[in-house]
């Protein structure tokens, strides 16, 4: 996901209009651009300030800090109008996701890589990051609801279980293994995760059972 993941392309949905929102594209574009190429570590307001070609004393007094800019950042990518494909089916939506996220996440430079790394070091990144994946897995909801109408999962399917199962293979992959992009994986991991809630894997238990 940018649906999940992800993948919508950071930094996303600036509205425009205004010299405002010019000088906050040109500070994201810019804070995105130097945190693929160098990293957290090098990332400055300074640098970014530079970068974006606006006064220091712009950017400190808007975003105050690293963790200020990235929180932005991020906040803008879940500011878009990204929803989930529809292609007439469970299996086939799902993989529509995942290969977004794989092509978010395999992508060089990976801008989603370098946004999850970073919220490991900033707690406003993280807060944000969190709060980007909620909306992304809120919007992926519509996937489950549209399998139950269909009959490929039974009432009661709970959707954020069953998103999580179907993505989670390529965070694991290319993330935290590191594994060369398998361009085959998004289907995969969709079918399989079709499969389970096809059996009623993700169903919600009532108390006592």
């Amino acid at each position: 996901m940018d649906s999940t993941t992800p993948a919508s392309a950071f930094p996303g949905g600036t509205r425009p209009g205004g010299r405002s929102a010019r000088v906050r594209a040109q500070v994201l574009e810019a804070t995105g651009r130097l945190l693929v190429e160098q990293g957290y570590d090098a990332l400055t307001v300074d640098s970014v300030a530079e970068a974006a070609g606006v006064h220091r004393t712009t950017v400190y007094r808007r975003w105050r800090d690293v963790g200020g800019l990235l929180a932005d950042l991020l906040e803008a990518a879940a500011d878009d109008t990204w929803r989930p494909a529809d292609t007439g089916s469970l299996e086939g939506d799902l993989t529509a996701m995942n290969r977004e996220v794989l092509d978010a996440v395999s992508a060089e430079p990976s801008l989603t890589r370098a946004l999850i790394a970073a919220s490991f070091r900033s707690a406003e990144a993280a807060r944000a990051l969190r709060a980007f994946w909620e909306d992304r897995y809120a919007r992926s909801a519509e996937v489950v609801t549209r399998a139950v109408e269909r009959g490929e999962a039974p009432p009661g399917t709970a959707a954020r279980p069953l998103l999580i199962a179907a993505t989670a293979p390529l965070y694991q992959e290319l993330v935290l293994l590191a594994s060369p992009p398998d361009p085959s994986l998004p289907a995969t991991a969709a079918r399989a995760t079709a499969l389970a809630a096809a059996a009623g894997a993700f169903t919600t238990r009532t108390e006592g059972r």
